[in-house]
């Protein structure tokens, strides 16, 4: 048996990520293109990308794992927990 999941609660899940991503950096005093540099880029375009979900472009597992240990915080930080995304009120 599979479930089927709909394109709003993926993309729900892609936005939350990016947003926890944005907040651990901020705490971290660390600007995008910091932490682009750290994770082995030469350009801001993934990190501001992915953390906005623009044109639906997300972090994978490899990216999170270093943003992880850049930032010192559990993987599972992005993950896990926290309020999700309101399309209505767009938190």
């Amino acid at each position: 048996m599979y479930k089927k999941f709909t394109n709003e609660e993926i993309d729900i899940f892609y936005i939350n990520i990016g947003k926890r991503v944005a907040e651990y950096r901020k705490k971290n005093n660390m600007t995008q293109l910091e932490l682009s540099y750290s994770m082995g880029y030469k350009s801001v375009s993934l990190v501001s990308a992915a953390e906005l979900y623009t044109n639906k472009k997300h972090f994978n597992l490899e990216h999170l794992y270093k943003i992880s240990k850049i930032l010192n915080v559990p993987i599972s930080d992005f993950i896990l927990n926290n309020e999700l995304y309101d399309f209505n009120n767009k938190k």
